[in-house]
């Protein structure tokens, strides 16, 4: 990767704040934006031009690959506020490794670690006062990159742009989630894209999402390509299931994103003595566990999701309903990973990063 380090990261400054005319108690995720954006240009080779500005509309040819071939990856990340006032990142290392990982298989050059926190932390300070304190409060950020060249060959882009946005947020979901075992559509296969924060992965689930939508349930699990037997990740999120007083949940692999919060659960869960397997979890299993009572939960982790439980899941003609449990595994892990993000409790294993 290579960046120009002569240059300088340029601000240019807002004329008025656009916060007085937004409802925090009454947002729709992902559709408010803050003040400032950061914005960086791929260019002869290298990465130039390190700015932030004020969010807004921007001008790209027609022409541009991103539109033709799908040269597109982003990340998903959050900044959190304490009773102090202070903003916190939860693991950002991580973030930043997995969308140069996600760049590296699209045939897009990496991103310059410099440019990325540099850039990253100063848009946070600018917009430090669009990130509200409390739990279920975050700013919810998004990097990506596209490929902006104006060429309609096929072939990867000579020029590309980094950005980073932010939207204030609440929950991503709230009420039950209701689940569909997907039999015929696939997310993803071996050898492919699936491991990478792609934007075609999710363009590509859209319908079969859709129509599980109009069946009633608001995500599907996804399965193995090949036999659509073992249980893979959701749309948004990757997947734990409590069988017993156990956890399961998939390994990843080529078809699975390696999940920053699936990671950190894992760990919170040996912190706190909860017993965990990483390996295959098949519909055949799942499906048994829930007809002899052992299935307990079922919940999804990710960035926007945090921790979501899920309520029923279908599989063909079978439709199973989960239980409703005081001291669920999904509450303890979610308080307790909540305390560390929100700056409530310590952490041991380091990873809050403090703007």
């Amino acid at each position: 990767m290579k960046a120009n380090t002569a240059d300088k990261l340029s601000i240019k400054h807002i004329v008025n704040s656009k916060i007085t005319s937004v409802d925090f108690n009454n947002l729709d995720f992902g559709k408010t934006f803050t003040d400032y954006m950061f914005e960086c240009d791929y260019v002869d080779g290298q990465w130039k031009n390190p700015t932030i500005k004020p969010y807004g509309p921007m001008i790209i040819d027609p022409s541009a690959r991103v539109f033709h071939y799908g040269q597109a990856v982003f990340e998903g990340m959050k900044a959190f506020k304490d009773d102090h006032g202070e903003v916190w990142l939860f693991r950002p290392e991580q973030n930043f490794e997995r969308i140069n990982l996600s760049s590296k298989r699209l045939a897009i050059p990496e991103f310059p670690k410099e440019f990325f926190f540099e850039g990253l932390t100063t848009l946070l300070k600018l917009d430090k006062d669009w990130i509200k304190p409390g739990f279920g409060n975050a700013l919810y950020i998004r990097p990506f990159v596209i490929a902006t060249e104006p060429a309609i060959a096929a072939s990867p882009a000579e020029q590309y742009k980094f950005m980073i946005i932010c939207s204030p947020a609440k929950a991503y979901y709230t009420g039950e989630i209701r689940v569909l075992f997907a039999e015929k559509y696939s997310r993803s296969a071996h050898g492919g894209v699936g491991f990478a924060k792609a934007a075609g992965n999710y363009g590509a689930q859209f319908y079969p999402t859709n129509l599980a939508n109009q069946a009633g349930f608001q995500q599907i699990i996804w399965t193995d390509a090949i036999q659509h037997e073992y249980l893979e990740e959701a749309g948004t999120m990757n997947i734990f299931f409590r069988v017993g007083d156990k956890l399961l949940t998939a390994p990843t692999n080529d078809r699975i994103l390696d999940g920053i919060t699936r990671k950190s659960i894992l760990q919170i869960a040996q912190d706190i003595g909860v017993s965990c397997e990483v390996r295959p979890v098949s519909v055949t299993e799942i499906k048994a566990a829930a007809q002899e009572g052992k299935l307990k939960e079922m919940f999804g982790t990710g960035t926007a999701a945090v921790i979501s439980t899920i309520s029923a899941f279908k599989h063909a003609d079978d439709l199973y309903e989960l239980p409703e449990l005081e001291n669920s595994y999904a509450s303890k892990l979610k308080n307790t990973l909540l305390n560390i993000q929100y700056n409530v409790s310590p952490d041991p294993h380091g990873w809050r990063y403090k703007i």
